[in-house]
C-alpha cells in the first residue's frame, strides 16, 4: 500500500540520492583519504548540508508531517511597499 503519491516518492528517491552522493564524498575525504584542496573542504560541507536540507523536507513530505511548499500571501510579504 502506498502512503504518498508519486511525485512525492520521486521527490523524496531524488533527494536521497543527491544527498548519498554527497555523503561518499565526505566520507572519501575523510575517512580514505581522498586529497582535496583545503579551500574545497567548505564547499564539500556545504553542499552536504544543502543536500541534507533537501532530503530532510522530502522525508517530512513523505511522511505527511510537512505539507508541499505554498507561496506565502500577498500580505504577508515584507517586502511588499
Amino acid at each position: 500500500m502506498a502512503l504518498s503519491d508519486e511525485t512525492t516518492r520521486n521527490a523524496y528517491l531524488a533527494a536521497w540520492n543527491d544527498w548519498q552522493k554527497q555523503l561518499d564524498h565526505i566520507h572519501r575525504v575523510f575517512l580514505q583519504d581522498e586529497a582535496i584542496r583545503p579551500d574545497q573542504i567548505k564547499g564539500l560541507l556545504n553542499r552536504e548540508a544543502r543536500k541534507k536540507a533537501v532530503y530532510d523536507e522530502a522525508r517530512e513530505r513523505l511522511l505527511g508531517i510537512r505539507e508541499a511548499e505554498t507561496l506565502p500571501a500577498a500580505e504577508s510579504n515584507p517586502f511588499k511597499d
